[in-house]
């Protein structure tokens, strides 16, 4: 690890007051050009127990983070608190994800949504800025078992998207197909490919192989790029697997999402764009000259308290203490996985994932309802009911839960 350390308390609080000392202060700097300020006072007081919680001071201060800061300028009057959100960066392309020093952009995004939309934003612009492409002959592929953002992204974008099917009991991505529809786009006029794989799937916590990708693409000629969606498995499959190919260190892989709220316990709304050098700025937003450094992201403003709220979360664990917790989450997995086996109960789960997916046929709807498990649809009879072996899920709650599914089974 070069940048991802545990720190004492008293040593994380003294750099984000540090940092929030290098940022303006709107109660005390004559600010005159700046359509922001702290926020409200009437609401939101300057009460003396903020100087112990350094993330909601923060909050209260209210450090806009607008623009990339790993590249270029950005608006120097929030140079403290962009600093420690570069601290982060590092931490999760670097050391977690393997990328080299200083050979990645990327940004605090308001959630894992906006990150995989930007890959995709970032990767339409690059196929027509740097290859002279036509919008009908990019594609966007992804798995069926892939989150809706990139449905989403699809429609904004106005790309054809093509969704490959996955076998029903291992969610794989079925070659066969894959290699059939990739006949068809190339038929079709499709030249260039937006390929979007996954690190744990939203649904069953499936990985997926971008090799699979890879080689069907470079078999019908496709100059393609590849995002990896790690929203949900970002903070999870690199501490199970370690000898994992899904990082920066695999010349295949060209961005990453990671989701902050969830594994990490971030407030909702912070996600993780991470891309390698020289892509990012061709989704350059030349009309905002009146933005220091100018802006390539999506959402134009965004709180620095998300940033800060990362930065404590990673440096008060350290990655070892992380490695710890999701090795604890690990065996609580296996704990459910052994009391459904002993009950024949069928699911799926990824041996390096904490998400246990059941077949709903062998779960009463009663059950389902009340442990709050999730199906695969609200709009229909549910196929799948899956748990998500978060921190709060104790195994005295997973054993709850099974010792209500063994009556069931024994009725």
């Amino acid at each position: 690890m070069q940048y991802w350390t545990k720190l004492p308390d008293s040593e994380r609080k003294a750099k984000i007051q540090k940092a929030l000392a290098a940022n303006i202060n709107f109660s005390e700097d004559i600010t005159l050009g700046f359509p922001a300020s702290h926020l409200d006072s009437k609401v939101f007081y300057d009460a003396p127990f903020l100087n112990d919680a350094p993330v909601l001071q923060t909050f209260v201060a209210n450090p806009n983070h607008i623009g990339c800061h790993t590249l270029g300028d950005s608006e120097h009057v929030f140079q403290g608190t962009q600093e420690l959100e570069r601290e982060v960066l590092n931490v999760l392309a670097v050391d977690i994800f393997k990328a080299e020093p200083q050979q990645f952009d990327g940004y605090i995004s308001p959630g894992g949504t906006e990150a995989n939309i930007q890959a995709l934003w970032m990767y339409r612009n690059y196929f027509k800025q740097q290859c002279g492409a036509l919008s009908h002959e990019i594609v966007i592929i992804c798995s069926t078992d892939t989150h809706y953002s990139i449905p989403k992204g699809a429609n904004l974008l106005q790309l054809d998207l093509l969704q490959i099917p996955v076998d029903f009991e291992t969610r794989q991505i079925d070659a066969t197909l894959l290699d059939i529809q990739l006949q068809k786009a190339r038929e079709n006029g499709k030249k260039y490919a937006i390929v979007v794989s996954n690190m744990g799937t939203t649904l069953f916590g499936s990985i997926d192989n971008p090799t699979v990708y890879a080689e069907a693409l470079e078999k019908w000629g496709f100059q393609f790029k590849l995002h990896l969606d790690g929203a949900y498995g970002g903070f999870v499959y690199p501490f199970s697997q370690p000898d994992s190919e899904l990082h920066f260190g695999n010349p295949l892989v060209s961005s990453i999402t990671v989701d902050a709220h969830k594994m990490l316990q971030a407030p909702y709304g912070t996600g993780i764009f991470l891309c390698r050098k020289g892509l990012i700025e061709n989704v350059l937003t030349e009309d905002a000259q009146y933005v220091e450094g100018m802006d390539l992201t999506l959402c134009g403003s965004r709180s620095g308290a998300n940033a800060i709220a990362v930065w404590m979360i990673l440096f008060t664990y350290g990655p070892h203490q992380w490695f710890e917790k999701i090795s604890v989450l690990q065996m609580r997995t296996r704990f459910l996985c052994q009391q459904l086996d002993t009950l024949d109960i069928p699911y799926y789960r990824h041996p390096d994932m904490n998400i246990v997916t059941m077949k709903a046929s062998a779960i009463p709807e009663e059950i389902a309802h009340r442990f709050h498990l999730v199906p695969d649809t609200h709009f229909g009879e549910p196929l799948w009911y899956k748990i998500v072996v978060m921190d709060h899920v104790e195994v005295s709650h997973l054993t709850t839960f099974t010792e209500e599914l063994k009556l069931h089974v024994h009725a």
